[in-house]
């Protein structure tokens, strides 16, 4: 087993980028756990050394975790790995609040969920002077549409810990809720987004946020913006191989990455060159394509060198930390600078689904709200939603605790 891992090889040659835990921190502990059960014995000691160095409660500044993005399946995901834990939660709100229906104890025990796992990330909060250690908690999926219902949400969720980020989706009716919650100081995370239309938007968006903030003398020194770019749910998820077919266009697994790539490294230079105050934080990430049989990791070798927040779910850093060739995966200084082949390219900007989302004008506002990728994304998320909604439903079932 390499040692160190290839996170940390890629955080070497990378200044300014920030390796971010892709789900709820509570769950850390029970992951190391499963992690070191499944290992081969000679491997336990190295995975016991890079557990310590991800999270470190000793040297908060000094471990590979910068912050946590978490949604509704994340938080979804936390209460399933140890109901008996919810269930207590569940059981301690409800006697501590008379009254509460089904969304209402929902609500106090998903933004619990937030609440203990951003308390874990206090620590690199406070030692990085407010600048790192976030949580993102998202507000309501099922809410995606409702700009009421999403401010109401945000302030709600804002006020569990300091460090909590908001997490407002790219919809028609997102955009002015980050704004609004610029302008207050609040940070922000931008999900659901996947074209650079949207990724654009939202840089704009803050900047509006931030010139009423200044001007109001609003205090700024917690505030962050970051812009999640959804990477493999646009390029799978979204259907850019069907895309192709209807074009006669036969797309292979290394463009479809390549393509993801391709707006993620506009956004980010463009971001840069003109001066936004926003980062860029990639998501949904993949392993391959397989080059000449052998395992690639685009999604991570091509970021190489970039001042950019990459989010990793406890899934892809199992993959990455027992990749079968790491030998085979060089890391090259300012690789975020090079663009995709110009074949590939060309190839790509003949499908509409992909020229457009790669277009800075390629989108309206109107019409985010019926991306497929989004559409898709919405959906599940809500999905998972309700499900934390059924289980606060079992816990008032019958009238008493769970």
């Amino acid at each position: 087993m390499k040692d160190p891992n290839l996170l940390e090889d890629l955080v070497a040659v990378s200044p300014g980028m920030e390796i971010w835990w892709d789900s709820s921190p509570v769950i850390f502990g029970n992951w190391c756990e499963k992690m070191l059960a499944k290992a081969d014995d000679a491997d336990k000691d190295v995975l016991k050394r890079q557990f310590a160095r991800m999270y470190d409660t000793d040297d908060p500044a000094g471990q590979l975790f910068r912050g946590v993005t978490t949604n509704p399946p994340l938080s979804l995901a936390a209460i399933k790995d140890d109901p008996p834990r919810w269930q207590k939660v569940a059981d301690q709100i409800l006697k501590e609040n008379d009254g509460l229906d089904t969304e209402g104890l929902f609500w106090l025990v998903y933004k619990e969920v937030v609440r203990q796992g951003s308390n874990m990330f206090l620590p690199l909060f406070e030692a990085s002077g407010y600048k790192e250690g976030f949580l993102s908690g998202q507000v309501d999926p099922r809410s995606a549409f409702d700009a009421d219902a999403m401010l109401k949400q945000a302030l709600d969720i804002h006020a569990v810990n300091p460090n909590v980020m908001v997490k407002i989706p790219g919809t028609a009716q997102g955009y002015p809720i980050i704004e609004e919650l610029t302008s207050r100081g609040i940070a922000t995370n931008n999900t659901l987004t996947f074209v650079l239309s949207q990724l654009m938007d939202c840089a704009k968006s803050v900047m509006r946020g931030l010139e009423k903030a200044k001007a109001n003398g609003v205090d700024l020194s917690q505030w962050r913006s970051v812009i999640t770019h959804m990477e493999a749910r646009y390029g799978d998820l979204g259907g850019l191989r069907e895309a192709g077919k209807e074009k006669g266009i036969d797309i292979t697994e290394g463009d479809v990455r390549l393509a993801e790539l391709a707006i993620f490294k506009k956004a980010y230079r463009t971001l840069k060159e003109r001066g936004y105050q926003s980062k860029m934080l990639s998501c949904s990430l993949r392993l391959g394509p397989t080059v000449d049989g052998k395992q690639r990791i685009w999604h991570l070798e091509e970021k190489a060198g970039a001042a950019v927040i990459v989010t990793c779910p406890p899934s892809l850093i199992d993959e990455v930390i027992n990749f079968p060739n790491p030998e085979d995966i060089k890391f090259q200084e300012n690789r975020i600078d090079v663009d995709p082949p110009k074949e590939v390219m060309d190839k790509l900007m003949r499908i509409p689904y992909f020229e457009r989302a790669y277009a800075e004008d390629g989108y309206t506002r109107d019409e985010y709200n019926t991306h497929p990728a989004l559409v898709k994304t919405a959906e599940a998320f809500s999905k998972a939603t309700n499900e934390m909604v059924s289980f606060a439903g079992s816990c008032l079932a019958d009238g008493g605790p769970c």
